[in-house]
């Protein structure tokens, strides 16, 4: 998908300054389901003007409790006052009970809440379409997200992945379009997401189960051989896994997902320039890790 030729300012511009306390950072024990959809409704609070007074008057509901809820702290909100705010700030709803749905799953409450809070709201959330930009986009990168996904998780964690990712570009879509590069704003989004749900070690996302995926190792029979590939596949696979953040995306596109440079390129939102050389170094530093196979006792 291409980005506007004449893209609205770009974000990072300061909001024009406000009266009041200004909105404290979000708690450090926010998880990522949470912010998946808290992120968006700052950012949605931040560029409406609004002071929290002002927002407080609107949807009658305390001020100090509206900025407990825009900073994650206490208490897991109730689906009610994330629909009044949402419905103030002119967020859509669908794509927002679906991440605040997620969230407060992991914030250990049941289907009996999350639906409790639903039944006793006015205004549900039915469902409603997405920009029609959203939805091409989404048709056009979608298979190729599950791909890249699925090298980290099992099935059902990589649709919830990719779906929750079109969730958080739908609430946060006129963003995506103002990044100097809709694809890479994307990308970002779908990479955050995945990898808050990978298993990681040391920092670093653990690639083990792809592992056991590849085609080679379903070619084997001899227990002996599995056995050996096995190993030298895992040991690669740690490697890959060390990898800095772009050029790990390079490579398991490029070489587990079997992408073209130019695939790659247009699903990254980088030029074809920047694919080729952090595949380069990429593969420079797997060679330097991984000893090349021995040749004793073979014939010069």
């Amino acid at each position: 998908m291409t980005t506007p030729t004449e893209p609205p300012v770009p974000p990072g511009r300061p909001a024009p300054a406000r009266p009041g306390r200004k909105l404290g950072p979000v708690a450090d024990n926010v998880g990522s389901a949470h912010r998946a959809w808290l992120d968006p409704m700052r950012t949605a609070y931040l560029a409406s003007g609004l002071t929290l007074n002002e927002l407080s008057g609107r949807v009658r509901f305390a001020k100090s409790k509206i900025s407990e809820l825009l900073r994650g702290v206490g208490l897991y909100p109730r689906w009610e006052i994330v629909l009044l705010l949402a419905l103030e700030l002119g967020m859509p709803n669908w794509p927002l009970y679906r991440l605040w749905s997620q969230a407060a799953l992991e914030a250990h409450r049941n289907s009996d809440w999350i639906n409790g809070c639903t039944d006793r709201t006015t205004v549900t959330a039915t469902y409603t379409a997405p920009p029609l930009e959203h939805g091409a986009f989404r048709e056009l990168v979608e298979s190729d997200y599950a791909l890249y996904a699925q090298v980290f998780l099992d099935d059902d964690q990589r649709d919830n992945a990719v779906d929750d990712t079109f969730n958080r570009l739908w609430l946060s879509w006129n963003e995506a379009l103002a990044h100097h590069d809709t694809r890479r704003y994307a990308w970002d989004v779908l990479r955050a997401t995945v990898m808050a749900r990978t298993p990681h070690r040391d920092g670093r996302p653990e690639l083990g189960a792809a592992a056991f995926d590849t085609v080679i190792l379903h070619t084997l029979t001899d227990p002996a051989d599995y056995a050996n590939e096995l190993t030298e596949t895992l040991e690669l696979f740690t490697a890959i896994s060390r990898l800095p953040d772009r050029q790990l995306d390079v490579i398991i596109l490029r070489r587990l997902c079997g992408f073209t440079h130019e695939a790659a390129s247009a699903l990254l939102g980088a030029s074809l320039a920047t694919i080729r050389s952090d595949e380069r170094h990429a593969t420079r530093f797997l060679d330097s890790v991984i000893p090349p196979p021995s040749t004793e006792g073979t014939t010069p």
